[in-house]
This record gives structure tokens, C-alpha cells and sequence, in this order.
């Protein structure tokens, strides 16, 4: 933690080095000796690429076997075949990844339970909540893991906000708030950005967003949204400002595409303190660029973009920055593996996963109703 101004009561400080919310790659290795388990993804884009591909190589436990893609695709250690159903019916495949377009994933998915597989599927889960029922209760027949991949659960500002409020240092936490804003003002020919369902940023950026916040403060009772196609020419969701309704807080989702200059990332407010954070996790641009978990600098912030924190601590005044806890998104692998050698439990619940489609598609009745929602 570093400070700017402080009183004494900085020293009761809980030192964030010793959180102890997940455990590392190493020391899952030190835990345990693991039989290969084998993965086939389905997609070869800018996630697979990106996030997946590295991340499954990084993990104790698991092996790239086959990849599905529509391009000529080379890659040194698994096939590349152009048959989805190739990869699904292979018998050297234990886990299937669908990392393809958000209106593919519930099919792709309930092929690949069906066939006796494990599966992974990329965020958003599904398009619909009885799609996502759908596969939980097929997955729960089949005797199969299913889990989604919301890797922002270990963004380093997440993991940092997690702390805060596991330690209690901001008090009864009154406001959360959380953005998403780019500057993208012209709209791009991809499926992302055209009328079909599963587009635009509510169920990709927000998918995020609201995962983090109900991971954080679980379901809300009430859903307030605003949620348009702003751009000239756009045809799927663009922006949205989601005001989620609690006993005690509000939680303020937003995401934009016209924002050239962003405010904070996170700002959370609560009885005894404040903590404002600027900046996006390092990771992505971090994998971008060839790292690897276990890299120096690995999930580390700029110190720039560390969080300042202002509270009341053991009777003193405490204005600083905090340093960011490192990210972790190859724990989202590692946690998989053991799940399915150890019988522990998946890296991300599909119910959780489900209840973020739930509360999309009540943003989307607060859209059309023009009112606030109640969620049974």
C-alpha cells in the first residue's frame, strides 16, 4: 500500500500480500500429480487466441488435443480440424471449449454434453436463461462439469475490490459502481455489432459486469436499465446503465462506446471509506503481447493506475493509493483441472453463470417497460 498523507492507523492495515482468495499454479503443483486430461476447442479467434489457447497450455493437468476452426489454422501441438462434430466425437477428448459467436453457444454446447463431455463455454453462457437451465439440467444427467468462463472474476482491480471488502476497511458498502467505457465511434461489419441475438456489449461487456457484481453482492431485488443502440447506424446494444436495487446499496453498471476520455473503472462507497480505481486489468494486453502466467510483471498494475483509497482506520484518517493485487485469470484453468481430477468444484457455477443472462433479459424488459423491475 502506498501512501500519500496517513495517520497511525495505517499500520492496522490488512497487508493484501497475504489475501489468500486463490491459490497460485505453483502451488497447485506442489499439491498434487494429475493424469493428462484432454481439451478440444471449438473456435479459433481472437479469444481462443488470446485467452484460451495460452491459458489451457499454462495449466497443470490439461493438454490442447484438437481445434475446430472454419480458417486454415496451424498449431504445433494439437490438430486443427474443419468438422465441429470431429472434435465433439473424438474419444481421446474429455473437455470440450466453445469459444465460438454468442447465438452458437447453446447448441454447440448440448452436443458436446451430450456426447459425455465436460464443458466450458465462453462467456455469455447463453442467450437465454432456458437455454442455460437447459444445459445445467442435461450436464447434471450426463454426470458432466459445466462451467463459463468469466475470466474478469480475476482481473486485478476485481481481486483488489474483493479485498477491500472482505477486510471491511470501506465499512457497510452503500454504492458500487462499475464501467466499461471505449471510444469505438464507428461501427464495425462483425457479427458483434449486427441484430442477432446474443449481440452488442449488454451480453459481452456486460456479462462481465454483472457477473462481478453478483459475485460480489449476489442477486438484486429490483433492475432499473437504460439500454440503447447509440451510434449512427448501429444495430445492436451500444450502451447500457444498469441500476441494480438492494436492500441497503445500489449497484451501477455502465458501458458506452462514445466516451473518448473514461472516468474511474470502480468506484465503491461505503460508511467509513471510499475507494476509486482507474484502469483496466493488464492481462489481456499482457497475453497480447506473448507473456504467459509466471512471467515477471505477470497480472501486475501500472503503479500509476493504483487505487486510491480514503478511510477512517483505527481512529485515524487514511488517504493513500493501494496497490493493485496481481491478476490471475490462468487460475480459471488450473482450477478446472482440479476440478476434474480432484472432484472440487468448478472454477465458475453454471447457476451463476445463468443469473447473469437473467438479469440481462430483466434489463431488457426495464428497456421496453420503461420502469423498474422486481426480481422474483
Amino acid at each position: 500500500m502506498r501512501k500519500e498523507q496517513s495517520g497511525g492507523g495505517a499500520a492496522l492495515y490488512a497487508d493484501f500480500s497475504q489475501h489468500g482468495l486463490i491459490r497460485t499454479a505453483s502451488s497447485l503443483r506442489r499439491e498434487r500429480k494429475t493424469s493428462m486430461m484432454h481439451v478440444g476447442l471449438i473456435g479459433h479467434g481472437y479469444a481462443s487466441a488470446t485467452f484460451h489457447i495460452p491459458l489451457i497450455n499454462k495449466a497443470v493437468g490439461l493438454q490442447l488435443q484438437a481445434i475446430y476452426s472454419s480458417k486454415a489454422v496451424n498449431h504445433s501441438h494439437a490438430a486443427v480440424v474443419s468438422d465441429v462434430n470431429e472434435v465433439i466425437s473424438r474419444k481421446d477428448i474429455d473437455v470440450i471449449v466453445v469459444v465460438t459467436p454468442n447465438m452458437t453457444h447453446y447448441e454447440l454446447a448440448k452436443k458436446a454434453i451430450a456426447a459425455g463431455k465436460h464443458v466450458v463455454v465462453e462467456k455469455p453462457f447463453t442467450v437465454t436463461s432456458a437455454q442455460a437451465d437447459e444445459l445445467i439440467d442435461l450436464a447434471r444427467q450426463k454426470g458432466v462439469l459445466l462451467t463459463v468462463f468469466q475470466n474478469r472474476r480475476w482481473d486485478n482491480d476485481f481481486l483488489t475490490v474483493q479485498e477491500l471488502l472482505r477486510t471491511e476497511v470501506l465499512g457497510k458498502i452503500s454504492m458500487y459502481e462499475a464501467h466499461y467505457d471505449r471510444f469505438r465511434p464507428n461501427v464495425r461489419q462483425r457479427w458483434r455489432e449486427q441484430n442477432i441475438p446474443g449481440s452488442g456489449i449488454l451480453y459481452d461487456l456486460g456479462a462481465h459486469l454483472i457477473d462481478q457484481a453478483l459475485t460480489l453482492f449476489q442477486m438484486p431485488k429490483t433492475i432499473w436499465a437504460d439500454v440503447q443502440a447509440e451510434r449512427t447506424g448501429a444495430e445492436a446494444v451500444d450502451y447500457f446503465h444498469l441500476v441494480l436495487g438492494y436492500d441497503d446499496k445500489k449497484v451501477i453498471l455502465h458501458a458506452g462506446s462514445i466516451v473518448r476520455e473514461p472516468g474511474p473503472k470502480v468506484m465503491v462507497h461505503g460508511t467509513r471509506g471510499s475507494f476509486i480505481k482507474y484502469g483496466l486489468d493488464s492481462q489481456e494486453d499482457q497475453l497480447k503481447k506473448g507473456m504467459s502466467p509466471g512471467d515477471p510483471g505477470w497480472g501486475e498494475d501500472e503503479p500509476g493506475q493504483y487505487g486510491l483509497l480514503t478511510a477512517d482506520i483505527g481512529g485515524m484518517t487514511f488517504r493513500g493509493t493501494v496497490e493493485t493485487l496481481p491478476g490471475r485469470y490462468e487460475v480459471f484453468y488450473e482450477q478446472l483441472s482440479h476440478a476434474l481430477t480432484a472432484g472440487s468444484a468448478v472454477p465458475v457455477l453454471p447457476e451463476e453463470s445463468r443469473n447473469t443472462i437473467r438479469i440481462i433479459e430483466y434489463a431488457m424488459q426495464s428497456q421496453r417497460e420503461q420502469k423498474t423491475i422486481q426480481i422474483s
